[in-house]
């Protein structure tokens, strides 16, 4: 299949499973909301090695928040409700906790609750005040710049998604990256998706195991160009660069529609200025339920 000159592969991304939850951070400016949401969502990429994904969903203006000040909205997976728990507590507690002027607030409905300021309200060694409020239970605790305020729990769900992906394959690594970069800043406009990676692009593709013992993953030889002609290539002799987009959702039509419009960036962008060909990573089936074809997906 070919749009606009692009080739877009018949494949499909291939994900799986994962709990995932929502919460909202407000700061006195959105300059420590983002520096809060920065610090939480820091090696968070993949729960190959950092036992959750997380991402910045969108900026939160004053007039949405539920304090009034400026906001920044968080997403955060893994992948069990114990490890969603385990991180949330911990990342709450070392990064918005002790940033400047937060407040932290659950910001997914959900009849299954996992603790937030519950999970870290020790911390205030007895001082910690319980407050409900509209029906909404939270927690004061007293710190050395005045009073954190966190809500209780939040909830979560067990349908979110991880794993949803597209390859923007070039002539050079700086058009593959214009490719990407035009699918990441359409993909950042839909709701309930985060791209987890750095920057939400990733160089190092991985595939599941590997020659040397316990490794869990590695370099997807398949899609590097400098393998051509060493191991079975997925590569054509014009292309000499490959990235990759990872995309995590609350849902599966989160991730369908975040690839579905970073399809179609990458693809008016065009093949002079950007990919020659768009593909997806799977394993044949074999690791998660949800299929994700680019052909229902193209524009």
């Amino acid at each position: 299949m070919t749009r606009n000159g692009v080739v877009i592969d018949d494949t499909f991304a291939e994900a799986f499973p994962m709990s995932g939850t929502a919460i909202q951070v407000t700061a006195d400016s959105e300059k420590w909301a983002m520096e809060a949401a920065r610090s939480f969502t820091g090696f968070a990429t993949s729960v190959i090695a950092c036992g959750c994904e997380a991402g910045i969903d969108r900026v939160v203006p004053a007039s949405e928040t539920r304090d009034g000040r400026p906001g920044v909205r968080i997403l955060l997976f893994s992948m069990d409700k114990d490890g969603l728990a385990k991180q949330l507590g911990t990342r709450l507690g070392q990064c918005i906790l002790t940033s400047p002027s937060s407040a932290c607030y659950a910001d997914f409905d959900s009849e299954t609750q996992i603790d937030l300021g519950s999970a870290i309200r020790y911390f205030a060694d007895g001082w910690q005040i319980s407050k409900k409020f509209s029906g909404r239970h939270f927690w004061r605790m007293p710190v050395m710049e005045g009073e954190f305020l966190c809500e209780a729990t939040t909830g979560m769900t067990g349908d979110g998604v991880g794993g949803g992906n597209l390859l923007f394959m070039a002539r050079t690594s700086a058009q593959a990256l214009a490719a990407a970069e035009a699918a990441l800043e359409a993909m950042r406009d839909v709701p309930g998706a985060i791209m987890p990676f750095p920057g939400g692009i990733v160089r190092s593709g991985s595939k599941v195991g590997g020659k040397y013992k316990g490794m869990m993953a590695s370099t997807n030889d398949a899609y590097c160009p400098t393998l051509k002609g060493v191991t079975p290539s997925a590569l054509t002799p014009d292309i000499g660069s490959v990235l990759e987009i990872v995309i995590d959702g609350l849902s599966s039509q989160a991730v369908a529609d975040a690839m579905r419009a970073g399809l179609k960036a990458a693809v008016d962008l065009g093949p002079d200025k950007g990919a020659l060909r768009i593909g997806a990573g799977n394993y044949g089936g074999n690791l998660g339920p949800h299929h994700f074809h680019l052909k229902e997906l193209a524009p």
